[in-house]
């Protein structure tokens, strides 16, 4: 099936969408293509706040309607605790939010960004998906990432290249407790290695000391840099680790 294929059969829908290159470039073809369909961004304490911030930017860029909701995620303890399947509830979470607005908006079938090259084998939050039916057009439709940035360049999207950027809660281990504060934390040293020029990185936290994954490629930068990132990031970890496994 290609999408303009989905979008005649579907002409209606609403959108989960995240500000990452999968749900900006879904927006985009649904627009083209001629569909109705209302874009949903969740704010919550899990998102850093340039993801809104990229959200509303594409809104724009594609003169699309978007609607930003607001879950209160470290409000259930099924997600706050940090369990193994903390994805799975935070998910069903966020999609229940997003489906209740979108029936009150007239919009029964919700989408979102998944694709073919995302693995569903057993991860709680595709499990999420099935159970609330959720589809995700881009998978239907074969649409690898690799597929989707190109097409995405084609199209002018100016996020074609945005580093994949999993949720700040992965960033702390599971079985430890998520506050805002850990966060807010990890929010703050991650912003700070983006204004270095660091990409496809991530902080990891391991109780009070942050671990730094950097790309092989980055790691000489992170040596050389050694003193500058000790310093802020010490502000808020005891101690600042470099992970030397991490390949690119």
């Amino acid at each position: 099936m290609e999408l303009s294929e989905f979008f005649r059969e579907n002409p209606k829908a609403a959108l989960a969408f995240s500000g990452g290159v999968d749900s900006a470039y879904l927006l985009y073809a649904a627009l083209h293509f001629g569909a109705d369909v209302r874009a949903y961004y969740v704010k919550s304490a899990f998102q850093p706040q340039f993801e809104l911030a990229d959200a509303r930017r594409l809104a724009e860029q594609l003169s699309a309607e978007l609607r930003i909701l607001k879950a209160d995620v470290l409000a259930c303890e099924r997600i706050a605790d940090n369990p193994s399947d903390r994805c799975y509830h935070c998910k069903k979470m966020l999609f229940e939010a997003i489906a209740q607005a979108a029936a009150k908006d007239g919009y029964q079938l919700l989408l979102d960004g998944t694709n073919a090259s995302d693995e569903e084998g057993d991860r709680p939050g595709m499990r999420a998906l099935r159970e609330l039916q959720v589809r995700s057009p881009l998978r239907e439709c074969g649409l690898t990432k690799e597929r989707i940035r190109g097409l995405s360049k084609e199209a002018g999207l100016f996020i074609w290249d945005k580093p994949a950027y999993a949720c700040l809660a992965t960033r702390i281990p599971a079985g430890e407790v998520i506050t805002e504060r850990k966060l807010m934390d990890t929010e703050a040293a991650e912003a700070y290695l983006f204004s270095l020029g660091f990409r496809n990185f991530r902080v990891r936290r391991m109780k009070d000391a942050a671990r730094l994954q950097v790309p092989a490629s980055q790691l000489e930068k992170a040596l050389l840099m050694r003193k500058e990132i000790l310093s802020e990031l010490k502000k808020y970890y005891k101690a600042v680790l470099l992970d030397l496994e991490v390949r690119e």
